[in-house]
């Protein structure tokens, strides 16, 4: 039987962890301090580079002061991307955050590695309890072994550049009977059942992203470029043999991706195949369009499940309190706090997200929401996350605080699926409820190829880093051919699919993070499934799992949950039916 560490919040009660609005007292920083300027800060550094250590216990006091170091700088740079995102027009929060990204974060990186080598040549790293510290030590040896000094002010580029993606498609907007939206807003015109109305808002969607096509391929192919020097300074092949490095991806290997993609290529995308056919055949259409992808086959109006984000959080309250008392109460400090910002407005940043906060504890909700269910799913899923901030918020050091992906989605996409026991909340009409739930559930199976494609992409992009925006736009088509909309005519529309990829933030900021929520999906039906046979137990497991934070490996933290972390074709293929048997019921 697995041993499983006991995360440090088993000793806090759960109400104080979902209650508390005030950060920890400082017990190194003085509680006064904040960020100003890299002179400010440095003294620390040196101080922690320079300390003697006598004991185990002396080392162990270090790394929770470099800790609370670290939360604190964290938390700083999170609030300058939270209000930039939040802004994307205003030139002040671009500046602040530009200014840590490139005066600061350049001056951290060094200490940051002398400090790793400072723990890791201690002659005390012996005596730690070798359990609680086994995943944190696995990690410092990984970011010594790929430092590289002169890849700090490429780093420093990357991030430039990275910004310079949110601006552009934060700026996007189309005008539609005479209203200027926001791309999001134009969206959900999709969903209409007057399908001359959805074919005029596809079309200006993708009018209006091709208009910076050409600026959106000249920033990508600058990214790889930048990205690929990295790689070869640190001795890697390619940014992608990197970024698993630098992911920590330590349970599984590109063999294995690409397995996992043949193994969705088999067992999901036919099952896509046969939705879309029954799609055909339910809206009596000679042949399907893109624009007919989210309408609803009932021929009704689009599901509004809200009007306003107050609406849409305290709905989202209910549906947590009714879960546990503490998951909405996570939301209620959150709201208490001002940690939301849920509504689509002109110059938002697109996409949405949960920001953790290391050193309050309190995270931050990002989203573009106007009035749909994909809204709706999207709050639930960041408040999955939110849930796991608060879980961990007390664990001692930052790094426990941030497991990898393939857990965090874990937590959010569960959520989703648990919650739907509670959907009536936003869905009081029997029918618009199992409308609502046949359409999420069909959206679940539809993450695994488009997970699928984003990765195979992206593997390719890296492995043929010198290839032509020509070459890049044939790759794209041929791997979004091979998993999606394999019964859906792109007559006419030929000059848009080659750029369909611009739309995916991820390629552009966070290279590589995608996978993961395919593994995590598939993880996400199996706590369903427990929790479909015991509710009380199911959800107990999945809060234990994420208390763990990342003091854990990833097998364990699954096992915790009482699921596998598994994605071979013959458990893809078991949880898939599960799924397709929960749509039969409804």
């Amino acid at each position: 039987m697995t041993h499983f560490p006991s995360a440090a919040t088993a000793a806090v009660p759960a109400a104080d962890l979902a209650t508390d609005t005030q950060r920890p007292p400082r017990k190194y920083l003085p509680e006064s301090f904040q960020v100003t300027d890299w002179a400010s800060i440095e003294p620390y550094f040196v101080e922690l580079r320079d300390r003697a250590i006598g004991s185990a216990a002396e080392l162990e006091r270090w790394l929770l002061d470099r800790s609370e170091l670290e939360a604190v700088l964290s938390e700083d740079l999170a609030w300058r991307y939270i209000r930039m995102t939040c802004d994307t027009q205003s030139q002040e929060r671009s500046e602040a955050f530009q200014y840590f990204v490139s005066e600061i974060e350049p001056n951290v990186a060094p200490y940051d590695h002398a400090l790793n080598e400072k723990m890791m040549q201690s002659e005390f790293l012996p005596g730690l309890d070798p359990e609680r510290y086994r995943v944190f030590i696995r990690s410092v040896r990984q970011a010594l072994e790929i430092y590289r000094p002169e890849n700090i002010p490429l780093k420093t580029e990357i991030s430039t550049k990275q910004q310079q993606y949110a601006a552009i498609a934060g700026a996007m907007t189309v005008t539609l009977d005479g209203e200027e939206l926001t791309l999001p807003r134009a969206a959900d015109r999709l969903k209409s059942p007057d399908r001359a109305v959805r074919e005029e808002a596809w079309r200006a969607i993708q009018a209006r992203r091709m208009q910076d096509a050409q600026p959106l391929d000249k920033l990508f192919t600058e990214l790889i470029d930048l990205r690929h020097q990295v790689a070869l300074n640190a001795d890697f092949a390619n940014f992608r043999d990197y970024m698993f490095a630098a992911l920590g991806r330590f349970d599984y290997t590109p063999q294995d991706c690409f397995a996992f993609h043949r193994a969705i290529r088999e067992t999901v995308v036919p099952l896509i195949d046969d939705l879309d056919l029954e799609r055909r055949q339910d809206l009596s259409l000679p042949e399907l369009r893109p624009w007919d992808l989210d309408v609803d086959v009932s021929g009704k109006a689009p599901l509004r499940p809200f009007e306003t984000g107050e609406e849409l959080l305290e709905k989202t309250v209910t549906v947590f309190e009714r879960l546990d008392p503490f998951l909405g109460q996570c939301l209620r400090t959150m709201r208490q706090m001002g940690h939301l910002d849920l509504e689509s407005r002109k110059g938002k940043a697109p996409g949405g997200y949960n920001y953790p906060l290391d050193e309050t504890g309190v995270p931050f909700i990002f989203m573009n929401a106007t009035s749909s269910l994909r809204d709706v799913v999207t709050m639930l899923h960041e408040g999955g996350h939110a849930v796991h901030s608060f879980l961990t918020r007390r664990l001692p050091l930052s790094a426990d605080k941030h497991p990898p992906s393939e857990v965090a989605e874990l937590a959010s996409m569960s959520m989703e699926l648990m919650s739907m026991d509670h959907w009536d909340v936003f869905f009081e009409d029997e029918d618009e409820l199992r409308r609502a739930k046949k359409t999420h559930l069909e959206s679940v199976l539809e993450t695994f190829p488009w997970v699928a494609t984003i990765d195979k992409f992206q593997h390719w992009v890296y492995e043929h880093p010198r290839h032509t925006e020509a070459e890049r736009h044939q790759r794209w088509t041929e791997v979004f051919d091979e998993f999606n909309q394999r019964t859906v005519s792109w007559k006419g529309l030929e000059h848009v699919k080659p750029y369909l990829w611009q739309k995916q933030l991820h390629l552009y900021e966070v290279p590589f993070y995608y996978i993961e929520y395919a593994m995590a999906q598939l993880g996400a039906i199996a706590v369903w499934r427990n929790f479909r046979q015991n509710p009380q137990e199911g959800l107990a497991a999945y809060q234990r799992a994420l208390a763990l934070g990342y003091t854990a490996p990833i097998g364990d933290i699954y096992e915790a949950a009482g699921i596998r972390f598994d994605f071979s074709t013959e458990y893809l293929r078991s949880l898939a039916d599960f799924v397709r048997d929960e749509m039969a019921r409804l």
